[in-house]
């Protein structure tokens, strides 16, 4: 299940490129339908995985571009580069959802993290799990700070040959009526976001039933574990990752039928139908490759599919792998969480996920039949924006409900699902009780942050100091002290 992003061995590619690419594309989408339609693709019990998007920083609590000698001193496969020279990602073997797998995971996560933490130390540095670094200037997103990989230099330059050298314009409005405006000619503004993503794997006849889920789940989980609410030391979104992202890339697709462009990042075009195929060929009909590499793993793999795939970001995609016998599956990247407060506050927000969407794709009723993707995608922006507050609308709560209430009225049903998915009471118990209390008290990693900067007079280093050293201590976000006002 471990995903890092293909790497390429070239930056530059010519028209002919362009062009096997895509037929090998449409190959392997064909043969992905062939897998499907045979009943082929795995059948394997649920599993979970994760990938943690973390920060290095200085003693001074700003970015710190040094990922190559850490990683080079750390020497861990699983614990590799990211677009920006101060970003790392943390991936994690996947486990069976059942028993003692998410327990695992933690483990696991926790003893990834120390690694990091103890190599760190070494070299002044310290890594950081949060959604967008508040010491972060837009100085700091140059291409100097590119991570030296060929992959990387690629995605830049292809980028930028499709927007025709028009620059990306980064402009987002906040509630409390700060913004940010601000133009990159390359990508770096991607790098401003750091993630928690949580794959699931079910068996092949529940996935476009959880693939749906997991967009109608989307909005109640953003709110409950905010935590980017800053952007250059502006008060923006409660997750501002998810305008910035977007934005950062700034591509949309070929038309459709009816001049409806689609975005290059967003939430998607609509809930699945027969199966998870369906985003596979929209990826092959409406989006122009970006990476046109000459890839040689044999085709049954599906090479040129996954890479294609890697370049499309959906806020929940589908993604091939393959079982340890070498059969395919199909599983969900849920993308929107930000990387949290703590890892007690990451693996319950993974807890609340899998439990959530696994609840909402095994009940009786699909809530795909119930909430329009219309209303879904609406939620989602809106408590990306607003947080708790926002105003949602769900089957049977009348017009809008905020989202902290809808947040603790699906707590049961997260319960459900984990027990569907046969996670021990105790661990289920555990970390829902954590997001309770964080979404009772109103203390998500976006809440204490914007405390925080006050607390701090609107010193964004010193107020990044204050977050490090209580993810250091390992509590929970919402008993997290705000600290001394300066």
């Amino acid at each position: 299940m471990r995903r890092m992003g293909q790497d390429v061995g070239c930056d530059h590619f010519e028209q002919r490129d362009f062009e096997r690419f895509g037929r090998r594309l449409r190959e392997e989408t064909e043969a992905l339908h062939t897998l499907q339609e045979t009943a082929a693709l795995s059948a394997h019990a649920p599993v979970v995985g994760l990938e943690l998007e973390a920060w290095l920083i200085d003693a001074d609590g700003r970015p710190a571009p040094r990922n190559d000698e850490f990683l080079a001193a750390l020497g861990c496969p699983d614990i590799v580069t990211e677009l920006g020279r101060f970003n790392v990602e943390l991936n994690v073997p996947p486990q069976p959802a059942a028993g003692p797998g998410l327990a695992q995971l933690a483990s696991e996560l926790q003893s990834r993290w120390s690694r990091c933490r103890n190599l760190a130390a070494t070299l002044g540095v310290q890594p950081l799990a949060i959604g967008i670094l508040p010491s972060l200037t837009d100085a700091d997103l140059s291409l100097a700070n590119l991570s030296a990989r060929a992959r990387y230099r690629a995605l830049n330059e292809q980028v930028q040959r499709q927007r025709h050298g028009r620059p990306v314009r980064l402009d987002i409005d906040g509630p409390h009526g700060e913004h940010v405006h601000s133009e990159h000619r390359d990508v770096m503004l991607e790098a401003a976001a750091t993630s928690f993503q949580v794959h699931l794997q079910l068996p092949a006849g529940r996935m476009v039933r959880a693939y749906n889920a997991a967009l109608i789940a989307s909005a109640p989980l953003v709110a409950a574990c905010a935590n980017a609410p800053l952007l250059f030391g502006r008060r923006l979104w409660a997750e501002t990752r998810i305008p910035l992202f977007e934005q950062a890339i700034g591509l949309a697709t070929r038309e459709d039928g009816r001049g409806a462009p689609l975005a290059r990042v967003g939430f998607g075009s609509g809930y699945a139908g027969w199966s998870l195929v369906e985003p596979f060929r929209e990826n092959l009909e409406r989006f122009e490759p970006i990476l046109p590499v000459a890839l040689h793993e044999p085709a049954e793999r599906l090479p040129h599919l996954r890479l294609h795939n890697g370049t499309i970001w959906r806020w929940n995609r589908p993604l091939v792998g393959f079982d340890a016998d070498g059969r395919v599956h199909l599983r969900i990247e849920h993308r929107p969480l930000s990387a949290a407060p703590s890892l007690a506050d990451a693996m319950a927000n993974l807890a609340f996920a899998v439990g959530l969407i696994a609840a909402l794709a095994v009940q009786p009723d699909p809530p795909e039949l119930q909430l329009p993707f219309d209303d879904a995608r609406d939620n989602f922006y809106r408590a990306a924006r607003d947080g708790l507050d926002a105003a949602l609308r769900w089957p049977g709560r009348g017009a809008t409900t905020t989202a902290r209430e809808l947040a603790l009225a699906l707590l049961p049903a997260a319960a459900d699902g984990l027990a569907w998915l046969d996670v021990p009471p105790a661990d289920r118990a555990s970390w829902l009780g954590l997001v309770e209390a964080r979404v009772a008290s109103g203390r998500t990693g976006a809440a204490w942050q914007l405390d925080a900067l006050d607390a701090s007079g609107g010193d964004t280093a010193r107020m990044t100091l204050a977050y490090a050293a209580r993810q250091a201590a390992g509590e929970p976000v919402h008993r997290w002290s705000r600290p001394a006002r300066r």
